[in-house]
């Protein structure tokens, strides 16, 4: 496979950057300023695109590799993938499901903990010598919290079980009605809000769920609300977040993902009762050497003629 020429867009993971050139005629997209003349002199060469979750596959990329033949998503989400136009062109897509779940899930109870404990600012507040002249006020309990959660997949469930064991009743929303679920459905997003003191968003992003945490929805979570985000950015109406927040009409945050990555609202770095992370979701060791391996398997299966591992197109 060494004379296949690959397309990766962006830096993402050196383990499988080192696999990719290994076995492919690798090019790295970042390292041509000038992208449509690279493409203008390669594109007849490239056979596979590798992206991530930010760094995808638009038609005008698709239409400009005559010789396409796969696109391997190293993340879950592949809203950045035109899929209608990879369908359309017999182009396979491939992502990482299910191996990110756990690390993902384990983060979203982290940023609750850390955002109804203030576990950021309790320890600013050590490491700043404030311990010595007073006490760090009050935080929030979270076991028993009632927990809302936008999407029943894979995340969304994995969330679910992890936030029973502090004793959170749980509720949901989702396009349907999940029949073998034991949590309380909520058939929209304002209703959920309007029943669960911690409403987290863990569904796909798609035009329907694009701005799903709105005015309305931030009004029914209310001033002793908390949003957590481990979806996407695009999830959220950043500006009206960033509002409530600044004016006490939602409690907290603890967000994983933002509209503009990694440009982050500056309004937000002064507020305690929001937590704030670098798109760490599936960022351990291990997971991302897991997801490295499925893309690889992936576009070893291809080439070789045999079925794709986590086959999406």
């Amino acid at each position: 496979m060494e004379s296949i020429g690959l397309l990766m867009l962006c830096p993402m993971n050196t383990y499988l950057e080192d696999e990719l050139n290994k076995r492919f005629n690798l090019y790295k997209f970042w390292n041509y300023p000038d992208r449509k003349q690279f493409l203008s002199q390669n594109s007849a060469s490239i056979r596979a695109v590798v992206g991530t979750a930010t760094a995808g596959t638009d038609a005008e990329l698709i239409e400009s590799l005559p010789k396409l033949e796969i696109v391997s998503s190293f993340s879950v989400g592949v809203d950045n993938i035109d899929l209608v136009k990879c369908k359309e062109k017999g182009i396979r897509v491939t992502n990482t499901p299910d191996v990110l779940t756990d690390d993902v899930a384990d983060l979203a109870i982290g940023l609750m903990l850390a955002t109804l404990r203030r576990i950021p600012a309790c320890d600013r507040f050590v490491r700043s010598g404030s311990w010595t002249i007073g006490q760090f006020k009050l935080t929030t309990k979270f076991s028993g919290k009632r927990v809302g959660i936008i999407g029943l997949g894979r995340i969304g469930a994995a969330i679910a079980k992890r936030a029973e064991a502090f004793g959170c009743p749980i509720s949901y929303y989702s396009r349907t009605k999940k029949p073998d679920s034991k949590y309380t459905y909520y058939p929209t997003v304002v209703k959920l809000a309007s029943n669960c003191d911690i409403l987290v968003v863990a569904c796909a992003l798609t035009e329907e769920t694009r701005h799903i945490i709105n005015r309305e929805v931030i009004a029914a979570l209310g001033p002793k609300g908390v949003l957590i985000n481990i979806g996407r950015g695009p999830h959220v109406d950043e500006p009206e977040l960033v509002s409530a927040l600044v004016e006490g009409r939602l409690g907290g945050a603890g967000l994983d993902v933002f509209e503009d990555e990694p440009r982050v609202p500056e309004e937000l770095f002064k507020l305690d009762n929001v937590v704030l992370l670098p798109h760490a979701g599936s960022g351990t060791v291990e997971t991302r050497t897991e997801m490295a391996d499925l893309v690889l398997g992936n576009l070893e299966a291809h080439f070789l003629g045999k079925p794709l591992l986590t086959p999406l197109v």
